[in-house]
């Protein structure tokens, strides 16, 4: 078979070497792919929103099914378009991606179908937003309505904060048009879980939890970023409470789809917060999370390829979707000053990988036969191991032995996982 996979990052090399354990697969492509994904897939300089020219390279090299693996080529339609031109597809169709492609559109469906989540107010007026900031309750969080590269959520501590955010997003368009309209919400505390789920639209089948690190810098400290790295399983996701997570959330959330006519196949990720009053809903995702991918994916014991067609299939129900015991650690390899400003085109040495650990790099590219960064996050550095405390020491050892001119990572990954387990 040949498959094509859609999308250039950590996630989807980690996405290309589960699937290439399945020995019926005897070629992929990386849509446009990156330098380190270029030892395990033929990387094509094709856009991963480029429709036209995935459909027609799809044809003409007779690829047997597609993962496309990013939010934005899923809510602009890729799914639909490879669909139509007779080619199958791991992923939901754009009107169901809308799930992650609009804030607003979520909150409604939360609210409509009785699934728990921040209380919320939404707003297509700055100054309407503003007016209703000056008696908001204070922590507040302002979403930009559509998709931000992750970064399109503001917790703002202070009512100056939370002005700052709706002006910068509504004003000066620093979301472009995905900040045309926000959510003003609720601020729930507790600890946060993130869960994928394949779903082919009638049953859900979650992976192992995970704990994402957002913040840059050690102590959940500096800016936000597209994640430092992540841990599986979260210990705070006991069975009781994945339990309630199906009953109220996650089976709820397929059948208010199905309601609205948006049937939702392929991978869903649910961003939760457990707080007193109950597990609630911070955000949807239409795909796999990155970095949250990079440690659940290495537990899978079940062949990814034969789940994801299920997926698309509809027989999820009768396919096995079995992790192992144990635990992962993904430390994020980034370039200083990330998520600011940075260099890149520093070349690059990484450590031979194998068994317990794993590299899944994200922002990297050949020059002149060189390996470089070439972004922000470069790289993952994984480990698994039988309990979360080793897996995080083979995680940093694998990071230290990552060499580039300005290689930088946290030093406290899976810390607070380690302290909730105690």
């Amino acid at each position: 078979m040949k498959l094509m996979v859609i999308g250039s990052g950590g996630r989807e090399h980690a996405i290309i070497k589960k699937l290439l354990e399945n020995k019926d697969i005897e070629k992929i492509y990386a849509l446009p792919g990156n330098g380190g994904i270029a030892a395990d897939a033929e990387c094509v300089n094709i856009g991963a929103k480029d429709k036209e020219a995935i459909v027609k390279f799809a044809l003409d090299n007779k690829i047997d099914f597609a993962v496309v693996a990013p939010d934005d080529p899923l809510v602009l339609g890729v799914v639909d378009a490879l669909e139509e031109a007779g080619v199958p597809c791991f992923g939901p169709r754009a009107n169901a991606a809308i799930i992650e492609g609009s804030k607003v559109f979520s909150k409604n469906l939360m609210k409509k179908y009785n699934i728990p989540t921040a209380t919320y107010e939404v707003f297509e007026d700055m100054n309407e937003a503003l007016k209703y900031l000056e008696t908001a309750p204070i922590p507040t969080v302002v979403k930009a309505d559509g998709l931000a590269l992750g970064k399109g959520v503001i917790i703002a501590m202070t009512r100056e904060e939370a002005i700052d955010a709706v002006k910068s997003m509504m004003a000066d368009k620093v979301f472009g048009e995905s900040g045309s309209r926000v959510v003003i919400e609720e601020f729930l505390e507790g600890p946060e879980v993130s869960v994928l789920a394949f779903t082919d639209g009638k049953v859900v089948k979650p992976m192992v939890s995970s704990m994402d690190h957002k913040r840059a810098l050690d102590g959940d400290k500096g800016l936000n970023t597209g994640g430092m790295g992540t841990v599986a399983p979260n210990p705070y996701y006991t069975k009781e409470i994945a339990d309630e997570c199906m009953k109220t959330i996650f089976l709820p959330t397929i059948d208010a789809m199905n309601k609205e006519g948006r049937t939702f196949k392929g991978c869903l990720y649910f961003g939760l917060m457990i707080t007193k009053n109950g597990v609630k809903v911070i955000e949807y995702n239409c795909r796999f999370g990155d970095p949250e991918t990079q440690v659940v994916l290495p537990l899978l014991e079940s062949d990814l390829y034969t789940v994801m067609r299920a997926c698309r299939d509809g027989n999820l129900a009768e396919t096995e979707v079995k992790f192992m015991d144990g635990a992962a650690c993904c430390v994020v390899v980034a370039s200083n000053g990330y998520p600011q400003k940075y260099d890149t085109g520093f070349e690059m040495t990484l450590p031979a990988v194998g068994g317990s650990t794993d590299i899944y790099v994200a922002g990297a590219k050949i020059t002149d036969g060189k390996l470089v960064n070439a972004g922000g996050r470069v790289l993952g550095a994984v480990g698994k191991a039988e309990t979360l405390e080793k897996a995080i020491e083979i995680a940093y050892g694998v990071a230290k032995e990552v060499k580039f001119e300005n290689a930088y990572f946290r030093s406290d990954i899976g810390q607070k996982a380690l302290a909730a387990g105690k």
